[in-house]
């Protein structure tokens, strides 16, 4: 059964191109903020800030190493969000295959 809170965070943590960004990179390897910082320009604070709502949203996961915060992909990924994605695909081809059914039927049976 899909959480919907934790709908609701994965996909209030995607909503950001941004975010998005940070997970694209964090697929290739651990990073530090720092690393993830740098491509944007963007202070560390501003690139924790948004590490921290990815982090709630369980998508990352961080551990202080020395004077650093390694981060990582959370070990949950988009489970919540695919789960739910598949359930309306899953309702929505059974419309698709019934409205093709019906079509079928009022042509002549032609396809």
């Amino acid at each position: 059964m899909v959480q919907y809170q934790a709908l609701d965070r994965t996909f209030s943590a995607l909503s950001d191109p941004t975010r998005r960004d940070i997970l694209d990179r964090l697929g290739r390897g651990p990073a530090s903020i720092g690393e993830l910082a740098r491509p944007f320009g963007m202070s560390l604070t501003g690139m924790k800030k948004h590490v921290q709502i990815l982090e709630r949203a369980r998508l990352v996961t961080t551990e202080k190493v020395g004077r650093t915060r390694q981060c990582r992909l959370g070990p949950e990924h988009l489970e919540d969000a695919v789960q739910w994605i598949q359930l309306y695909r899953r309702r929505w081809e059974r419309r698709l295959d019934g409205l093709e059914s019906y079509l079928g039927q009022h042509r002549g049976g032609r396809r």
